[in-house]
């Protein structure tokens, strides 16, 4: 099959370009961009699209980075092709950050290519990755961080700046790419970087890949076939998932996620991990975090058990929670010493959600009814005349006691927290019902007051609901 119909053909299966669009391609100057542009600058009537192209000169190679941008720019001009270009000072940024070169470029670079998608109403970014930019991303993420996502390598598509980004060269070799750019007569850039053993991809690239294609000079065929099978089974797996999550996890709010262990343990394990890596993609927006293995190892042992309470620090200062059979994902709670402010719970308010990611709800008993109950739902009565409303939220104070049934005298709550083995970091951070009078009425999650009854007492009128 020829560079062009193997091209045309993955364009066409994967539907990545459609009557109308209006195509932004990223050209560095280099062998695979330049081929890509001439690619649709040669079929651009044929597709029905529009196309401009786009350049980042990162400023790092002096005159040759300049020279790159002309070299672009003079192709742009013969073929009359609307050329967006930047210099972005690079050496500045890593002065100033002190962080990974490459990182740091693909960063800047990106955010370019975003901004000028949103002015021109480009409606797909494209870029030219090929069949061994996949083969080296593969044998990369098995070395390094070999997950569900990331062996499946690079897509074809992905969402990008609220459109999308398509590579169509990714059934292309770097051999075939180059053949084609040769029998067009056209010339490239070379990058000088891209012979130094200084990148981990070009250590790959120099290295391991030539052994591999000795034993086999079809490997990077082969990966590709490995990648699209894998890409397909899990796109029907996380379907399941999907539709699982919807069912097992529940959001309170933007930063507070919580479901219960005993359900998340029946799934089975390859749905677990899909589970868990949906929740991670809602809390993050960086892929190194979602597809972090030692994370997702974590996640899952933390669901090992519903017995006890266990914590696990996740970045960006979420917190993994596993407490009375639930799990729960929320922004940490505050540190040792501090208060949170109150909050007031009556029957006017509806749901409160607290800090531990538990929910509150007071209703009239007349006024129970079904849709606000959940099968993780607890109800604790009382009589409003005894305890008058409204109630508050707070956390602990000094000196801060209980009075329990059964007992004559208060409890301390510091003694509480010791018998109910709740961790010494949560203690001053729990949340407290209290009533008007500044009484601790219960101990939410923990222990309930004097007040409260499991089952209806002939005199209660009300009903507290914690899920």
């Amino acid at each position: 099959m020829s560079f062009e119909l193997r091209v045309k053909s993955l364009i066409e299966e994967k539907q990545l370009i459609q009557q109308d669009d209006h195509l932004l391609i990223a050209v560095s100057g280099g062998i695979d961009s330049m081929a890509l542009l001439h690619y649709f600058v040669q079929t651009k009537e044929k597709w029905g699209i529009k196309v401009e192209a786009i350049h980042v000169d990162h400023m790092l190679r002096g005159e040759a980075s300049a020279e790159d941008r002309a070299f672009v720019q003079r192709y742009c001009d013969n073929h009359e092709i609307y050329l967006h270009a930047k210099a972005i000072p690079i050496p500045e940024i890593m002065a100033l950050e002190n962080g990974n070169t490459q990182l740091i470029c693909r960063r800047e670079r990106y955010q370019y290519f975003k901004e000028v998608m949103q002015k021109t109403n480009a409606s797909k970014l494209v870029t030219a990755h090929h069949a061994d930019d996949q083969l080296e991303s593969v044998l990369m993420a098995l070395t390094k961080n070999a997950t569900i996502n990331s062996m499946q390598g690079i897509r074809p598509q992905r969402f990008f700046a609220g459109k999308s980004l398509i590579r169509p060269f990714l059934t292309v070799t770097k051999s075939e790419i180059r053949e084609y750019l040769l029998r067009q007569g056209l010339e490239y850039r070379e990058d000088a970087s891209n012979f130094k053993d200084t990148y981990v991809r070009n250590r790959f690239r120099h290295h391991v890949v030539p052994l591999l294609e000795a034993e086999n000079p079809r490997v990077t065929e082969q990966v590709t076939h490995f990648t699209e099978q894998l890409q397909e089974d899990d796109a029907y797996l996380m379907t399941l998932a999907e539709d699982v999550f919807s069912r097992t996890v529940k959001k309170l709010d933007e930063n507070t996620y919580r479901m219960e262990i005993e359900a998340f343990q029946l799934v089975p394990l390859a749905l677990q991990r899909r589970l868990i890596l949906i929740l991670l993609n809602y809390l993050y927006k960086d892929s190194n975090t979602i597809q972090s293995y030692a994370l997702l190892v974590s996640m899952l042992k933390l669901c090992d058990t519903t017995a006890g309470y266990a914590e696990v620090h996740l970045p960006e200062e979420f917190l993994a929670v596993r407490r009375y059979g639930k799990l729960s994902i929320q922004k940490k709670e505050p540190l040792e010493g501090q208060t949170s402010p109150e909050k007031k719970i009556s029957t006017a308010n509806g749901w409160t959600t607290l800090t531990n990611g538990e929910r509150l709800c007071i209703v009239k008993l007349p006024d129970l009814s079904s849709e606000l109950l959940t099968d993780t739902a607890q109800l604790f009565y009382f009589n409003a005349s005894k305890l008058k409303l409204p109630l508050y939220v707070r956390t602990r104070k000094e000196g801060d006691r209980m009075l329990l049934k059964g007992m004559d005298q208060p409890k301390r709550l510091s003694r509480l927290f010791i018998d109910e083995k709740i961790p010494l970091n949560e203690r001053n951070s729990w949340p407290l019902l209290i009533s008007p009078s500044d009484e601790v009425v219960a101990v939410i999650g923990v222990r309930m007051g004097m007040f409260f009854s499991t089952t209806p007492q002939p005199n209660d009128d009300t009903v507290l609901i914690v899920d």
